[in-house]
């Protein structure tokens, strides 16, 4: 078999050109004779590869000079814990609940201060993003968070919360470098790579500078700490070299695809395709209410979980695979990223239509 269109949430397609170019370097960087996952992160060549990206990054997203932009180990996940260990100051964060990731940071957050859910859309499965213009903030919070795109519901924010003042941040994990953003109005936000911009191993966060503190507490670990990556450029320790060398290639891929303007018009293309799709079916339902539908990971259903299950085997037979939805959900997912084309959408679509062909919904 040759590629597929792999529609998987994360670990996630790559741009093939950017597979192809990591393939020619693989084991002879630049005539350095040996690969990157050889070379020691503290040479000259790596030097080159971690601040080209991080420029190039800077470039791509409109970073200002007053935001640490750091290439951290430890996934999402980590940073659940990493961001209330830093950040909560007087002890004391809002969160919005609005699937499993939002909530696992709102429980970590838990165990280092006051963690208050300021809304949720837990009472409708996680369907919806809850209105967010009028939270209930007090002064005394030191941060508002988010999860701007939710994989596994397939919800995503088109407007930021309004903070009142406090800085946001945001895990945006799952629509990672889709679209244009103001990084002004983030504190800070982070991404694991593994969605939509690079192999599985790295995160990247995004901070402003004032917000990265010294004073911390004795007991916080030197390795949780923003200011320890941040004073030695991401190189306090040895850094996931391959995945930042191929996020750096991906980086220059968006420039040369024509930047964030250009991805988010491609993604709006794939997504009304796949959406114009489920809406003129009579078979396959979506999951989440129709303003909120994520253009990244879109869920759906038949309602018959056999027939989710022949599905997803005949269209991963057809080489559309990793449909399977998460397991808390059940049903289809179709995850969307850069990288995947729009023929990719359009051939999921057409399955769709032949499969609901075969099945025909009985009145």
């Amino acid at each position: 078999m040759g590629r597929v269109y792999n529609f998987a949430a994360g670990p996630a397609m790559l741009p093939l050109e950017v597979l192809e170019e990591a393939q020619r370097d693989l084991v002879d960087y630049k005539g350095t004779g040996m690969s990157v996952m050889e070379m020691s992160h503290r040479g000259k060549v790596f030097d080159g590869i971690i601040k080209q990206a991080e420029a190039d990054f800077r470039t791509l997203v409109g970073v200002p000079d007053n935001y640490y932009v750091l290439f951290l180990q430890g996934g999402g996940s980590q940073q659940f814990a990493e961001v209330p260990l830093n950040l909560m100051k007087n002890k004391k964060a809002g969160y919005v609940i609005t699937g499993n990731w939002a909530k696992k940071a709102w429980q970590e957050a838990q165990k280092y201060g006051d963690a208050v859910a300021l809304a949720s859309s837990a009472d409708k499965n996680f369907t919806y993003i809850p209105d967010c213009s009028d939270l209930p903030i007090t002064e005394d919070m030191d941060y508002v968070y988010i999860c701007e795109n939710n994989t596994i519901y397939g919800t995503e924010y088109f407007k930021l919360p309004n903070t009142k003042g406090k800085d946001l941040v945001a895990d945006v994990s799952s629509n990672f470098l889709s679209r244009p953003i103001d990084v002004t109005k983030y504190g800070m936000f982070f991404g694991g790579v593994q969605k939509n911009v690079g192999p599985a191993g790295c995160v990247i966060a995004v901070i402003r500078k004032d917000l990265v503190r010294t004073d911390l507490p004795e007991e916080v670990p030197t390795m949780l700490r923003y200011s320890t990556q941040a004073e030695k450029d991401s190189l306090y320790n040895t850094p996931p070299c391959w995945q930042i060398y191929i996020c750096g290639l991906v980086f220059k891929w968006l420039l040369k695809m024509g930047g964030l303007t250009e991805m988010n018009r491609r993604n709006e293309a794939k997504a009304k395709v796949f959406y114009d799709a489920l809406d003129a079916s009579s078979l396959f339902k979506g999951t989440v209410r129709k303003e909120d539908r994520s253009l990244m990971n879109a869920p759906f259903v038949t309602g018959d979980k056999d027939l989710d299950a022949e599905f997803v085997k005949e269209a991963a037979e057809q080489g559309l695979v990793s449909l399977k939805g998460h397991r808390t959900v059940g049903g289809m997912r179709a995850s969307m990223y850069n990288a995947m084309p729009i023929e990719g959408v359009e051939k999921l679509a057409a399955f769709m239509r032949e499969f609901e062909a075969k099945h025909p919904v009985l009145d």
